[in-house]
């Protein structure tokens, strides 16, 4: 891979990530483009399925790198998240070398505990990335213990890891560090401070229609405009579980593959689990009415 030059302003970042089916607006564009150029991470929050995974995608693809994705989950560990060792291959390895007639202690060590019985994982190989920066997804960090966490500090500000049996990892090339969280929990003020941060809510209506005419240009631009208009409307009830854009582009991508060229109720029926996925989210809206919806979305 080529090092290619970093977008000149936010204004370029705006248009690159639009190439890339990515819409941001000028706020969104600006923290973008201070990660790439400041090598600070990137804090994004916000509800679930309005674009922060999607993100670090564009990213990967706008500087034409490797996108490195860690999925947090609570129990998650520094093995896990890092590095660990392939044991049934060391066992392997001990056994032949004791039919060989090898007995010595110091000798086994040194061979198990190295490079060819090393399993990377998503940190280490963000740090050993060696072709150039990589893009680093640490997504829900929110979902991670507080403990793995607190690991999380001492990466993000020196960017190298200590294997006991091997020494310390400092980074090829610093990583372009994205993290996502959906706010179940409250992260810690000193990893807030390691990174800059970006609050990413749901767009307006002209934007997500612009989205949905990136992502699926397909779709009529009427048709569009009634889904955005809908899913709008949708935002404004009392639901567990308000829709994202990811619902929007999964509801109008339905709609096309059912050739529906507009809304109506029975479509609104049939395709309803697109975007409310719970059963008394469901019900809340036929109580207030599909009919109304549409009306006010179609109308």
């Amino acid at each position: 891979m080529t090092n290619l030059p970093l977008p000149a302003d936010p204004q370029a970042v705006v248009t690159e990530l639009q190439a890339t089916g990515y819409v941001a607006d000028e706020a969104l564009a600006t923290s973008a483009f201070l990660l790439l150029h400041l090598g600070r991470p990137l804090l994004l929050e916000g509800p679930s399925g309005v674009g922060k995974t999607e993100l670090a995608q564009a990213l990967a693809t706008l500087c034409q790198t490797e996108l490195i994705r860690l999925q947090c989950y609570e129990g998650l560990d520094v093995h896990s998240a890092v590095y660990e060792w392939n044991y049934q291959k060391q066992l392997l390895a001990i056994r032949l070398e004791e039919a060989s007639g090898a007995n010595r202690l110091d000798s086994k060590q040194a061979q198990i505990f190295s490079e060819e019985f090393l399993l990377e994982r998503p940190l280490l190989s963000a740090l050993r990335h060696s072709a150039k920066s990589p893009v680093l997804l640490i997504d829900e960090v929110d979902r991670a213990d507080e403990e793995f966490e607190a690991f999380l500090l001492e990466l993000l500000s020196v960017f190298q890891i200590t294997i006991p049996e091997l020494g310390t990892v400092q980074a090829t090339h610093r990583p372009h560090v994205v993290l996502t969280s959906n706010r179940t929990r409250e992260l810690s003020d000193a990893l807030k401070r390691r990174c800059l941060y970006h609050w990413i809510g749901y767009p307006d209506a002209e934007q997500e229609q612009e989205i949905v005419r990136q992502r699926l240009p397909q779709v009529e631009a009427e048709l569009a405009r009634q889904t955005v208009q809908c899913i709008q409307s949708l935002r404004e009830l009392p639901l567990s579980k308000s829709p994202g854009v990811a619902e929007t582009l999964d509801w109008a991508q339905a709609l096309l593959l059912l050739n529906r060229p507009h809304l109506d109720e029975l479509t609104f029926e049939r395709t309803m689990g697109c975007v409310l996925k719970s059963t008394e989210d469901q019900e809340l809206v036929r109580k207030r009415g599909l009919d109304n919806l549409l009306t006010a979305a179609v109308g």
